[in-house]
């Protein structure tokens, strides 16, 4: 039985930006149940960096991470992790209260302006001038390199030793003298401390652990792309979403892709697209612009897992010592991953969180399980 000073369990975006962390100055091991990491969930992601999505807790931990983002540590990747797009918020004439309620929120005309509808239509052109009434445009939304993000944290978990261990479901959990030991299909291993970055089946692994449950949801999200327009540049359009998030679209490798934003919950699973989800995407695209979807090009699903307050969930369960929960990101996995990553690592590690991502506004106490007990 191998030992280390932490275990994580999940290959994901979660598992790995934790595990690059803890490794600075332990020795970690990742189990991911998948023949490669970040199958699920992350791999599946239109990740998107924006500081107005999401609670008072998501801006702050997406805010905190925009250096990180912005200029990576040398050897961490030889691509920008981020590159321009913007994001347009759309809103029907029954829905301008609802733009007016999110610039007001975000309260920062630098970061958000509430604009008109022909400057709507400015930014992307094909929006049906009669359905856009207002709008709120984020300049500086940007689209994230997910592959890039990833394959940086599992460069950076090498590179300081860490391992991972591809193919090794957990099939026992069990603390023996102050020791998580985990049986899995690739072996058995041991550590004083386990990290619970499982994603969609992060509820279940708690289970093996003796954990009460944190009530995590998995939700499933749809996903097309199709082709533009013929003749159209659609490079600089930004992210077109509708201000209640009932669908988006933006461009991607030279075709748009496409979602009805739905949040379907689900048992977890290899989530696959159904036929009426994506009919649903393509009706409510088509209705509110002039973009048609005559053929599908690819199609898939994602799980994007939450708790009732849509707050990650970071800290040591109370009632299972060592055992640490890293769960609940729903849709701001990607864009939380830097600032998320170094709070979990601190606390893992028993201290406060790090100063600079306390002036962001993350505190330990909205992210403990014990605030869902």
């Amino acid at each position: 039985m191998e030992k280390v000073d932490f275990l994580v369990i999940g290959g994901g975006m979660a598992g790995l930006s934790v595990a690059s962390e803890l490794a600075a100055e332990a020795s970690v091991i990742v189990l991911e149940r998948e023949s490669a990491p970040g199958y699920h969930t992350t791999g599946r992601s239109a990740a998107l960096f924006s500081e107005t999505y999401g609670n008072a807790t998501i801006r702050a931990l997406s805010s905190s991470g925009r250096a990180f983002y912005m200029a990576p540590p040398d050897g961490f990747t030889e691509t920008a992790l981020l590159s321009p797009r913007g994001a347009l918020f759309i809103a029907r004439a029954d829905q301008v209260t609802q733009r007016d309620d999110l610039v007001a929120e975000v309260d920062d005309p630098d970061r958000m302006c509430a604009i008109d509808a022909d400057a709507a239509c400015h930014h992307v052109p094909v929006l049906r001038r009669d359905y856009v009434a207002a709008a709120a445009y984020e300049p500086d939304a940007m689209d994230i390199d997910v592959d890039a993000l990833l394959q940086g944290y599992i460069r950076s978990l090498r590179a300081r030793g860490g391992r991972l261990v591809t193919g090794a479901e957990v099939r026992g959990l069990e603390l023996v003298a102050g020791d998580w030991q985990v049986e899995t299909a690739a072996g058995a291993f041991a550590a004083p401390t386990v990290i619970n970055a499982a994603g969609a089946w992060a509820d279940r692994v708690g289970g093996r652990a003796g954990a009460a449950p944190i009530g995590l949801v998995p939700k499933r999200r749809t996903i097309i792309t199709f082709d533009p327009p013929d003749g159209t540049d659609i490079n600089k359009w930004p992210l077109t979403v509708d201000i209640d998030e009932e669908f988006y679209f933006k461009p991607d490798a030279g075709r748009l892709i496409g979602s009805p934003a739905d949040e379907t919950p689900s048992e977890p699973c290899d989530a696959q697209p159904e036929e009426l989800d994506i009919a649903i995407a393509a009706d409510r695209i088509e209705t509110a612009s002039e973009l048609k979807i005559r053929r599908i090009h690819s199609k898939w699903a994602g799980l994007r897992s939450f708790v009732g307050d849509k707050t990650p969930v970071a800290g040591f369960d109370g009632g299972r010592p060592g055992f640490f929960w890293l769960a609940g990101q729903g849709g701001y996995g990607i864009q939380t991953a830097p600032g998320l990553s170094r709070t979990a690592a601190a606390l893992a590690n028993g201290r406060a969180v790090p100063a600079d991502l306390q002036d962001f506004g993350v505190s330990e106490a909205a992210l403990s399980p014990a605030r869902l007990r």
